[in-house]
């Protein structure tokens, strides 16, 4: 019996460890670009998806993949709350800096 207390206690130990490591926030680290981005793309902005939903339209941007950019295009996606904030790229010092979209 006290083997299957101490497999529990373990397991629960365990359990909770992985826990409080998911819940962690993430450090964020700026990367630096020292290309800038292309000029944006020109996009036609097709009629939002049928449904009940509210869409707004997140335009497409340019993504850095470790030697070039990447064009993302744009989608729609569902209004959670408030409005949203398309990213951009800034350009610093020490090159050019990504800050991601979101809702505000």
């Amino acid at each position: 019996m006290p083997s299957i207390t101490l497999s529990r206690r373990t397991m629960l130990t365990g359990a909770f460890a992985a826990a409080l490591t998911a819940a962690a926030p993430q450090a964020k680290a700026d990367v630096y670009v020292r290309i800038g981005p292309p000029a944006a793309r020109v996009e036609v902005i097709p009629p939002p998806p049928v449904g009940p939903h509210r869409w707004v339209w997140v335009p497409g941007y340019w993504r850095w993949n470790r030697d070039r950019y990447i064009w993302f295009r744009g989608q729609y996606i569902r209004r959670t709350h408030g409005n949203w904030r398309p990213g951009h790229w800034d350009h610093r010092p020490g090159g050019w800096v990504w800050y991601g979209g979101g809702w505000y």
